[in-house]
């Protein structure tokens, strides 16, 4: 049964923000655990997609459980918390997430920003799909080069598969760049998830 937050419920919309915000990875992860434990899936055959403020969830569910997950698309993403408000985007940002200039950063931006928590000691994290639009106004492609290369670098010698593509043609992406880029991340996700289900 669907269900419905009452009309205007302040106190609903703020669940989840600014030191609240981690419930929103605890709930994300919660729901994995479950669709593991009740066997509708297995942790290698399970995938994960999120674009723009959803890239920022996957991206920490991602970092914080990556056992959970066969692939992960990461799409358009905030990832750089501390640079977020020198990289551009929305000012709603600041209300929903926190502002990187003030104590928020220290009390707990920090401790979501994935740029910033990528585990050296791991050895293993699932492959991961990262991908950005060199003309979008609202996200800076930044946030998704930055992280890559991080793994890339931070990666070798370990099991990090991260990949990276990145819309180039001229101006925002249209129709065809979006169905190309979405065609390319299911076909990711199916060929990966596809290759551990066959390994079993």
């Amino acid at each position: 049964m669907p269900f419905f937050f009452p009309q205007n419920s302040d106190s609903a919309l703020q669940a989840a923000v600014r030191d609240k915000r981690h419930k929103a990875y605890e709930d994300f992860i919660a729901v994995a655990e479950h669709l593991i434990s009740s066997k509708v899936c297995k942790a290698k055959t399970l995938a994960i997609r999120g674009g723009t403020n959803g890239g920022l969830l996957v991206a920490n569910a991602y970092l914080m459980r990556p056992d959970l997950f066969g692939a992960v698309h990461c799409a358009m993403p905030i990832l750089d918390l501390r640079s977020m408000k020198k990289m551009g985007g929305d000012t709603s940002w600041l209300e929903e997430l926190g502002d990187p200039d003030t104590a928020d950063w220290d009390r707990f931006m920090k401790k979501y920003s994935p740029y910033h928590n990528v585990d050296e000691s791991k050895k293993k994290y699932p492959p991961i799909l990262l991908t950005a639009d060199a003309w979008n106004p609202g996200i800076n492609p930044g946030h998704a080069r930055k992280m890559t290369k991080m793994l890339w670098e931070k990666g070798k010698g370990k099991i990090w598969p991260s990949y990276y593509y990145e819309n180039v043609e001229g101006g925002p992406m249209g129709a065809k760049q979006h169905a190309f880029m979405t065609t390319m991340s299911y076909d990711f996700l199916y060929k990966t998830l596809s290759k551990k289900r066959d390994n079993a």
